[in-house]
């Protein structure tokens, strides 16, 4: 679930340290701020990523596709590129990488366990175990003493491909709302509930893009597996809810939006469609920006005026439309138009009525903007139904 009409949304998406790319900083009312950036804290290691914070009543930072930014991996080889043709080998996690992601900053502290999975339980003295056994080696190690949670975080792994483990801790420049203080804060024991909803949404994306394929006339170009979940939680403070970098998403579990198993799903929907949007060579920018800047000349803030090509419903408080709020730029519209065509078309593969007039039959700008979506990254398919006055014109 998304917040409803007139309700503010924050948001989130990724500097890329050391460049530090410019995006708007938390979130208040119907305000925008300077860029966000993110500084070690005195003797800690600088941390890899950081972004904009996201959270209730703010815009959403333009994306760093859209800003111009480089993404940068989070922890090693699980580099920045699109999802594999078909054919291609799947994206994995490395377990070198899933050390780096379960203990970035407290590894020495479980160095035993640690050489344990590294050897894992091979005959021979020495020898190197299996990758995904000592992947779940170092989650039940991560994890050990809640046996749910690591149960959950396994699971995730074995289905999906990601593993969830922690931020560094470090202070993130929020703008207006100063110095955010991010620290790793494992999803256990009373917090379970949120790795039990990424679990959740990582599964039912996985099923989503895989029925979608068998509407689709090429292969799907959206990368959604093998992802580095890290967990915080922002002291004093509930922004940003979520950030995401170099095939990592960043999880406050503090966050505004995170309420639900609904909010859940879409928010990391959103976040994993900024990190394919910049896979994509920051593909918003150059395919929807001449639409996008057509509808902002016409229109301008004007509610009444974007109202019909408004991709959801969310307004910034003191605003307008989230998706056309200044400073949010192409990237957030396109992450919008993702959600909306996400919930569409998951609608549509359940049998499910739509709850209003589907995106593609409102103006020409709206079917252009998802034909072009679906064509760059689910292959062109589209389930929801045609329009009542026939196809919806092609770009």
């Amino acid at each position: 679930m998304r917040p409803g009409a007139m309700l503010p949304l924050i948001a989130a998406t990724t500097l890329a340290l050391p460049t530090l790319a410019a995006a708007c900083a938390p979130s208040s009312p119907g305000n925008a701020a300077p860029a966000g950036k993110a500084v070690a804290l005195p003797g800690s290691p600088a941390p890899a990523a950081a972004s904009a914070p996201r959270g209730a009543g703010s815009p959403r930072p333009a994306s760093a596709a859209s800003a111009g930014a480089p993404a940068v991996p989070a922890g090693g080889s699980h580099a920045s590129v699109p999802s594999p043709a078909a054919g291609e080998p799947a994206p994995a996690i490395s377990a070198e990488d899933a050390e780096a992601i379960l203990f970035p900053e407290d590894a020495s502290a479980h160095q035993a366990g640690i050489d344990a999975c590294r050897r894992g339980h091979a005959t021979d003295a020495g020898a190197p175990s299996p990758e995904t056994e000592r992947v779940r080696c170092l989650l039940a190690l991560r994890y050990q003493g809640d046996a749910q949670a690591a149960a959950s975080a396994t699971a995730l792994f074995d289905r999906n491909g990601s593993v969830a483990g922690l931020e560094r801790e470090h202070l993130m420049d929020g703008g207006y709302r100063g110095t955010l203080h991010l620290v790793p804060e494992l999803p256990v024991r009373a917090e379970r509930r949120h790795l039990e909803w990424t679990a959740a949404a990582m599964a039912d994306i996985d099923a989503f893009v895989a029925d979608l394929a068998a509407a689709a006339g090429s292969p799907s170009r959206y990368r959604h597996r093998a992802l580095a979940l890290r967990y915080f939680r922002s002291v004093r403070a509930r922004t940003p809810s979520a950030y995401a970098t170099g095939w990592t998403v960043a999880y406050n579990l503090a966050g505004s939006l995170h309420r639900s198993a609904d909010a859940v799903r879409e928010t990391l929907f959103h976040e994993i469609f900024h990190l394919n949007d910049s896979a994509h060579g920051g593909w918003s920018q150059a395919a929807l920006s001449p639409i996008y800047d057509g509808i902002v000349a016409r229109c301008g803030t004007r509610i009444a005026c974007l109202a019909p090509y408004a991709p959801s419903e969310t307004v910034v408080k003191g605003g307008t439309y989230y998706a056309f709020q200044p400073g949010n730029g192409v990237g957030e519209y396109a992450a919008e138009l993702a959600i909306r065509y996400y919930r569409e078309q998951r609608a549509a593969l359940r049998g499910e009525q739509p709850g209003k007039t589907p995106f593609k039959c409102g103006p020409p700008e709206n079917a252009r903007a998802w034909s072009l979506l679906a064509t760059e990254f689910f292959g062109g398919a589209d389930r929801v139904a045609p329009c009542q006055d026939g196809a919806p014109a092609r770009p």
